[in-house]
């Protein structure tokens, strides 16, 4: 069984330490932590002189090839475990005094309990967790193993072991020490308080002093140098440590060297991860291999651990992805330029917590490209304005519509520019609601080709150098009245203008490529078609005409002129219902070459900032592989990435659902930070344990009162017009009022919720899509006999029995109840379902319940979706207020490709709370953390919060 890598129990987990020996200067009880396997030390370690020696340097290697050739020496790489039986590092986290951002700690004593985020419990007997038992009755057998095992492996991760090294020359220990006169007492003192016990606790006149915890190894006197086996060093020197047997050599800093109460030498290191050490895994290795990781992680360790010195240079953060290596002297052994955090699988820039290099405040590699980055993305007064967001598999465009609506909010003018979706029916239902959005309906791989084809005629015509970006003008059209009288031949055919381009074959020929809408002169638009523009040689004037003007209305996007990226790329292929998965290569299934295709965009327009939308089943299969492989392409396109799970509810919805979300930024942006609840509700449907740090929820220790009570059913849909199962409207009037906060919020009109999409103008208040599927007339029949009850569903109609074992089964001492039509009234399915343990085939919702997840079905065979108290299924508009859509979102297209697109969107409030969290980051805002508190008024809607106590605005 592989094991969970050293970064994902980090945080987690702190290790009773070892009792001591007595010293008599120091209290007879004190604890040092140590390794089972103690090294023995010569006596010079503590032996005094009067000048600390000038450090022996060791010769480094010409290049680090040899370096990380010698780290490999001691084994072939494989998944990490801990830090090993060293100690957990003093120095955690800072957990942010507004978001109180969770950094829980368990021990690992036998007989103790890991602790858990508390969580509450939604009001009322939902059913949930029968629902629940249902539904991993129901998970296929494989996936079920899969989440297991992997919940387990990352139960007991492995440890890290730093190892005595033996000398070359024998097996003769190795020669470790400390060199020179001690650092000042008072200097230690105030350098490392945490590591010398005061006579008495508490607070002096000297100010207060940090008291010692079981995990701290407590310190006589410090050192600035030490030697191991001839090999002088000082601090904040860099080396590898010897690693268990069959493992490489770790990295680290070392940033204390002491001697110990036990008379014993330590150091205390910072780790280095390798890519693959990190989250990343396997996926880590396709990076470069002198590219190193620097952590927050410290912990001691004996002298003797230490091998060889290094040299290990920070260099600037940049996207360039050659001239790091290209760049580097050729002494360097190693390079870092971001810092890794298992909190949320962090990769960020360097702060000057994390990096406490003397050596920080100047980079062996020169900032040129970096600081040009930054001139580059610089916005100008007008730009601030409107900021570019493409939305890719936008579906209706719940993502990005939250997206803007949260942005909104914190100051920011983001707009919906593109959209790319294969579904033409969630395609109109975007357009109609951002009639400015350019929105394609076709491949996303398609709209790749398509875009480099359009930077290639853009280049060609030099457009870039003689017009601007202008979306309010008119199109140029060089065609004069004269031109449209013209009589031609028969037979003859000439381009009047092009009205569209794409990449693909519209017309279903075999032939793929660029292609123009063409409109022929003297002929009207039932005879416009799709010409290849191979064809159109003798059109280029036309052709440049279309380039120039759709380069002024921005109609696709240019490498560098996209701000925000958003997506969930389709992953068909990790679906429990899939017999054909591909675990051992999730990439070579067909049906998930989309994370691919969503990449190569990432990296050919390199926006601002990313953010990538998927299910939690993307942390189960195949180990998380498709989430790891998405954060490694970030990390390598040298982008900040952060991972985080988001529960809808927790944001001002009735129902459970869970999601991944994926940040990314690039270096001279800030990374945003992931919002925290809003709402107290119980959180389901979470990912495998190691991914456990990402959930984003309140520390067990936070004040749980600012959180508002959660929402139920009766909250979102109580106050909607009546409506039956054939009902046949479009749109009609409410009826009511609003008759609580979230009704009067989803009624907001655009202009309230700082909607800009149709610009200052607003619309009507009416009710749109509130239809339910039309059920036939025997479901129909079935639905009207259900009990108008909570919990009541198929057992409560006529004919059917339930056993003490919670199985159903026809009753049969009477005649089997049949429908009009002759049809029984229990159909067999519902019997057989989940081997008649179900209880979810004809289900009625009660109004204090909250739902699992909107589906994208409405068929009421195998699933709760009965409304409360009428004989239908839930309607469309209903479903909609569940995921947060406002009222006045139309939906577009036949009935079941709106439950569709309802069911497939990504949470509007969720989107929201991501929105303000980018809004933040666009504006510089900044607190401590991978989390922040959102503003007690968040939902007064047209209110700009300012930035919180803590909170820091980088210029």
């Amino acid at each position: 069984m592989e094991t969970t890598p050293v970064v994902e129990k980090r945080q987690l987990r702190q290790r009773k330490p070892p009792v001591a020996p007595a010293e008599p200067e120091f209290d007879s009880d004190e604890e040092v932590r140590g390794r089972s396997k103690r090294r023995k030390t010569t006596s010079r370690s503590i032996k005094k002189e009067k000048t600390p020696a000038e450090p022996d340097l060791e010769s480094i290697p010409a290049n680090g090839d040899d370096v990380a050739a010698q780290g490999n020496a001691s084994g072939s790489q494989s998944n990490k475990g801990g830090r090993g039986k060293s100690r957990s590092t003093h120095t955690k986290r800072k957990t942010p005094k507004s978001s109180k951002a969770k950094a829980e700690s368990v021990t690992d004593v036998a007989g103790d309990k890991k602790k858990k985020k508390s969580r509450s419990v939604v009001k009322g007997d939902t059913g949930a967790d029968q629902i629940e038992k249902e539904e991993e009755e129901n998970m296929p057998q494989d996936e079920e193993e899969a989440a297991d095992g992997q919940a387990e492996e990352a139960a007991e991760p492995a440890k890290r072991v730093g190892k005595s090294r033996k000398s070359q020359a024998s097996d003769a220990e190795v020669h470790a020490e400390l060199v020179g006169d001690p650092i000042a007492h008072a200097v230690a003192r105030e350098r490392w308080p945490h590591r010398y016990r005061r006579k008495e606790s508490g607070s002096s006149s000297l100010g207060h002093v940090r008291m010692e915890t079981p995990e701290d190894i407590r310190a006589r006197r410090h050192y600035d140098f030490c030697k191991v086996d001839g090999v002088m060093f000082e601090l904040m020197d860099d080396a590898f440590v010897k690693a268990e047997d069959g493992q490489p050599d770790y990295i680290c800093r070392i940033v204390e060297i002491f001697e110990g109460i036990d008379g014993k030498p330590y150091f205390t290191a910072q780790w280095f991860f390798r890519a693959e050490d990190t989250v990343l895994k396997e996926c880590g290795k396709e990076l470069d291999k002198r590219r190193l990781f620097l952590s927050e992680d410290r912990n001691d360790n004996p002298l003797d651990c230490i091998g060889s010195k290094l040299k290990i240079v920070r260099v600037e953060s940049n996207t360039d992805l050659d001239a790091k290596s290209k760049r580097l002297p050729e002494w360097c052994n190693f390079y870092y330029d971001m810092s890794y955090a298992v909190a949320y699988s962090t990769f960020e820039n360097l702060s000057p917590e994390v990096d406490t290099s003397k050596e920080v405040s100047t980079s062996i590699v020169s900032s040129e490209s970096a600081n040009k980055e930054k001139k580059d993305t610089k916005l100008s007064p007008s730009e601030k304005k409107t900021l570019r967001l493409l939305d890719l598999y936008s579906g209706c465009g719940g993502m990005s519509t939250g997206l803007c609506l949260g942005a909104a909010l914190a100051g920011i003018n983001l707009e919906t520019t593109w959209a790319v979706d294969l579904n033409p029916h969630a395609c109109d239902s975007l357009q109609i609601n951002h009639p400015k959005t350019q929105v394609r309906n076709e491949k996303a791989e398609h709209f790749l080709s398509l875009l480099k084809e359009w930077e290639q005629l853009v280049d060609e015509f030099n457009v870039k150098n003689e017009h601007v970006v202008d979306t309010s003008g008119d199109l140029e059209n060089s065609d004069s009245e004269e031109d449209h009288r013209t009589k031609l031949p028969k037979g003859v055919f000439e381009v009047d203008k092009l009205l569209n381009i794409c990449y693909g074959d519209p017309h279903n020929i075999g032939t793929v490529g660029v292609k123009f809408l063409v409109r022929w002169k003297g002929y009207s638009s039932e005879h416009d078609t799709w010409e290849p523009i191979d064809g159109l040689c003798d059109a280029k004037e036309r052709i440049k005409e279309f380039v120039v003007n759709g380069y002024k209305r921005n109609i696709l996007p240019l490498p560098d002129t996209v701000d925000v990226i958003c997506g969930g790329p389709p992953c068909q292929g990790i679906s429990g219902f899939n017999r054909f998965r591909n675990g051992e290569n999730p990439l070579e299934d067909e049906k998930n070459q989309q994370m691919l295709v969503f990449m190569e965009i990432v990296k050919y327009l390199k926006p601002r900032y990313v953010l990538m939308e998927n299910v939690v089943d993307i942390l189960k299969f195949s180990k998380g592989y498709l989430c790891r492989f998405a954060m490694a392409s970030l990390v390598d396109m040298k982008y900040q990435a952060r991972l985080g799970l988001l529960a809808a509810g927790a944001y001002g919805l009735p129902q459970f659902r869970m999601r991944v979300f994926l940040f990314g930024a690039r270096p001279s942006e800030i990374l945003p930070q992931f919002p925290l609840p809003t709402h107290n509700v119980i959180l389901r449907g979470r990912g495998p344990t190691e991914f456990e740090p990402c959930l984003v929820a309140l520390d067990e220790n936070a004040d749980r009162s600012v959180l508002k009570d959660e929402l139920l059913l009766g909250d979102a849909i109580s106050e909607l017009p009546e409506v039956t199962n054939d009902e046949l409207r479009e749109e009609m009037p409410y009826g009511d009022g609003p008759r609580n906060e979230f009704q009067q919020y989803i009624r907001l009109s655009r202009r309230e919720l700082l909607d800009y999409s149709f610009g200052n103008e607003d619309q009507e208040h009416k009710l749109f899509d509130h239809q339910p599927l039309r059920l036939n007339e025997d479901d129909f029949a079935r639905v009207c006999k259900i009990p108008k009850r909570k919990g009541s569903n198929f057992r409560d109609l006529d004919g059917v029995k339930v056993g003490p074992d919670n199985i159903c089964y026809l009753d049969s001492e009477i005649p089997r109840p049949v429908l009009p039509s002759g049809k029984p009234l229990v159909p067999d399915y519902a019997i057989s379902h989940l081997k008649g343990k179900s209880l979810k085939c004809f289900g009625r919702l009660w109004w204090d319940e909250t739902v699992p997840t909107v589906v994208t079905r409405a068929e009421p065979h195998n699933q709760i979706i009965l409304h409360p108290e009428q004989d239908r299924v839930l309607t469309i508009r209903e479903n909609a207020r569940l995921q947060g859509f406002p009222d006045y979102y139309k939906f577009s297209g036949p009935i079941k490709q709106r439950y569709i697109q309802v069911g497939n969107a990504v949470a509007v409030p969720v989107g929201r709370a991501l929105g303000y969290g980018l809004g933040r980051a666009f504006l510089k805002i900044k607190s401590d953390g991978p989390v922040f508190s959102l503003p007690s008024n968040f939902s007064l809607v047209g209110q700009v919060p300012q930035p919180k106590e803590g909170e820091v605005v980088l210029l």
